[in-house]
């Protein structure tokens, strides 16, 4: 347990779900970008291997104390896994540099067996962090993985340009590629789900800033459901998180059956939580880069403040979380603020007037 708490993760998430009483309100800082900082290892040395993801977690949880370990399959695991070309930078996170799918018409050339866990090493490797993590502190902290949603898994096999190009004049196509990416990603999350871990579903390319409501209804939601509804089938939990602007999409988002719901910093928390927040808990969203990579200790103080304060009587719940993935140059010490004002204002039961509502 860390020093300055008085339950573990486990304990406290358990008391979250059944509203029992906690110490203080859970917080989830994304920290994966961030984790071979932590460490002090580079991004490549992490990905290198199973036991170096989780150790780098394990250094965040023994620095931070944050409620949940995280290990990255990533979004772009399935088109890497068909044969997309990633760069492999020394100590950055890898980027497509040319996707395996030119022609929607090749479609049924793509050999999705690739994707399974007996053929991909990279699934394998996530699949063997997960593991150890839940072995060496599963009773203690949940685990949860970081893996694309259907949309953007799609984009990690096809450019997203063309992508949005087809949604107008070749649907039917983006749908039988977005299908095949769904029925891949139900066999992927479903082994996570069996290790004991959280699915962490992140579709940034389905956000609002992208695509129209209407796109997301039609390319987007239908799968999207269709995941959850495998997850809640399993007994599993789906955290839902998309990029960008999604106050459009945010009602949409809830009705796929998600079991919590993750917004971007730039949609307000108080919103998401007149909206949706009756329905499902909400997870957010103090600002990775305008706050926790170049705010100061009194500023990353103040956005906790506020983000509590927006939405600590939301009706099903809340937890504190970035409003993304924390990137590797986010300063270390930055993490350290966010996790005191977190344990500070979120200390229960709540001071109202330290949060600014009295």
């Amino acid at each position: 347990m860390y020093k300055d708490d008085k339950m573990t993760p486990m304990e406290r998430l358990g008391a979250f779900m059944t509203g029992e009483p906690m110490d203080r309100i859970l917080i989830m800082p994304f920290c994966v970008s961030i984790a071979h900082r932590v460490l002090g290892m580079t991004h490549r040395e992490k990905r290198s291997s199973a036991r170096n993801q989780a150790d780098a977690q394990f250094a965040c949880y023994d620095r931070y104390g944050n409620d949940l370990l995280i290990i990255e399959y990533g979004l772009h695991g399935l088109g890497s896994a068909l044969g997309t070309k990633m760069n492999d930078p020394e100590d950055s996170v890898p980027a497509i540099t040319e996707h395996v799918l030119k022609d929607l018409n090749q479609i049924d050339d793509l050999d999705f067996s690739l994707t399974k866990l007996d053929k991909d090493p990279w699934f394998q490797s996530t699949l063997e962090a997960t593991k150890l993590c839940i072995q060496e502190k599963g009773t203690e902290v949940p685990t949860g993985v970081l893996i694309s949603g259907p949309f953007t898994a799609a984009s990690s096999i096809y450019p997203m340009d063309k992508m949005l190009k087809a949604s107008r004049k070749e649907p039917e196509l983006l749908h039988k590629l977005i299908r095949k990416c769904t029925d891949a990603l139900k066999e992927i999350y479903l082994e996570y789900i069996k290790a004991g871990a959280f699915i962490l579903q992140c579709d940034p390319i389905a956000s609002g800033t992208i695509l129209r409501e209407s796109q997301y209804v039609e390319f987007v939601k239908p799968y999207a459901t269709e995941l959850s509804e495998m997850i809640t089938a399993v007994g599993g939990v789906n955290a839902y998180h998309i990029c960008g602007n999604t106050r459009s999409i945010v009602n949409e988002m809830q009705e796929t059956g998600a079991s919590m719901i993750s917004v971007d910093n730039i949609v307000d928390m108080e919103f998401v939580k007149e909206r949706i927040g009756d329905q499902i808990p909400i997870l957010g969203n103090v600002d990775p880069v305008g706050v926790l990579l170049l705010g100061s200790r009194e500023e990353i103080f103040e956005a906790v403040r506020i983000a509590i304060a927006k939405s600590y009587d939301s009706p099903s719940g809340y937890i504190l979380a970035s409003g993304c993935d924390i990137t590797q140059n986010v300063p270390v010490e930055n993490v350290d603020y966010f996790m005191e004002a977190g344990r500070y204002f979120g200390k229960m039961p709540l001071d109202l007037e330290k949060i600014g509502r009295p």
